[in-house]
């Protein structure tokens, strides 16, 4: 089976190398030439990993073209590239292959989930199903081989199996699922409280108020997600709690390191005008204001963030907000 993965920024060389050290076909997609050559000539990628030695059988090329006759192919790119990319490949593309997702969020302008987007834009003569390939995993420890868990989510068993087959291996496990509504949102919804727990963290507060905001966020996560048909049983797993975790409690996360500076600094202002980094959670944040506004639907944690985002309100306002919210039973 020949594989592409697009995106030779840190996640998609983390994968790469998971299925090079799986004997697997693979070539690495990017645009920046000097990635490239520094992948196949010096087996590094000095931008995202200093001093890590990559897989040697592991190559890199920046030409698109050699998606034609993939089997399978795996989108590690931001969400807003995501449509852009699939309609690029779709002409290109020879028979029908595996688009896996590894992107965690909303389309803009129109909030669908990143597989709704592959499946509007990529012909169905050339596609054969979509898998999101999702859950607790940061790039940083994946491309040192430590041990990982996530999940392969699809309405094609088949093809979660084959996901799941070729990338397991004894650092890294994978789940198949089919519920591809919760653990999409569960994924997105997490990132906009890993900017909430940078904030608190950088506020000052600890562990006490982390746990209650990781707990908190996940009823927000479920009512959320159940209310679009996901399961409830999803937001326990490794695309709910799992991802919910990692993502509020590590500094690898760039979702809770904006957090960090906005709550440091109590203000987004320097935030918004110095970030170049993409922050996934800052757009995920609107949406679902918006969304969860137009549905009725209760998300004080979010709320609070879009309002320091996108409406300049003091992180130190928000937090106490949130404590003196009219009081109620948990469940």
């Amino acid at each position: 089976m020949k594989i592409v993965v697009i995106g030779s920024g840190s996640w998609g060389t983390a994968l790469a190398q998971t299925l090079a050290d799986n004997n697997q076909d693979v070539l690495l997609y990017g645009v920046d030439q000097n990635e490239i050559e520094n992948i196949n000539e010096h087996h590094r990628n000095e931008k995202y990993f200093k001093g890590v030695d990559l897989n040697p059988d592991l190559k890199a090329t920046n030409d698109i073209h050699c998606v034609k006759d993939a089997d399978m192919i795996v989108l590690a790119v931001p969400t807003i590239a995501i449509e852009p990319i699939c309609k690029q490949i779709d002409p290109l593309l020879e028979k029908k292959a595996i688009i896996v997702n590894v992107s965690k969020g909303f389309q803009p302008g129109t909030n669908e989930r990143m597989s709704e987007v592959i499946r509007r834009t990529i012909s169905k003569d050339h596609l054969s199903s979509v898998v999101s390939l999702i859950g607790p995993s940061h790039a940083e420890e994946v491309v040192l081989r430590q041990l990982t868990s996530i999940d392969a989510i699809s309405l094609k068993e088949e093809d979660a199996k084959a996901v799941q087959e070729l990338f397991s291996n004894h650092y890294m496990r994978i789940y198949t699922g089919n519920d591809e509504i919760g653990s999409e949102l569960g994924a997105a919804i997490k990132n906009v409280m890993a900017i909430a727990s940078g904030i608190l963290a950088g506020l000052g507060y600890g562990d006490n108020t982390r746990a209650a905001l990781i707990t908190r966020g996940l009823q927000e996560m479920i009512r959320y997600g159940t209310h679009f048909g996901g399961k409830p049983q999803t937001f326990i797993g490794l695309t709910g709690i799992g991802d919910l975790i990692v993502t509020c409690s590590s500094v690898h996360s760039r979702n809770f390191q904006a957090g960090y500076q906005i709550g440091k600094e109590n203000t987004v202002e320097n935030f918004l005008k110095n970030n170049k980094k993409t922050v996934e959670g800052v757009r995920t944040a609107k949406i679902v204001h918006d969304v969860a506004k137009e549905n009725g639907i209760d998300m004080p944690i979010c709320e609070e963030v879009y309002q320091i985002l996108y409406e300049g309100k003091k992180p130190e306002h928000c937090a106490n907000d949130l404590m003196i919210r009219k009081l109620k039973a948990e469940f």
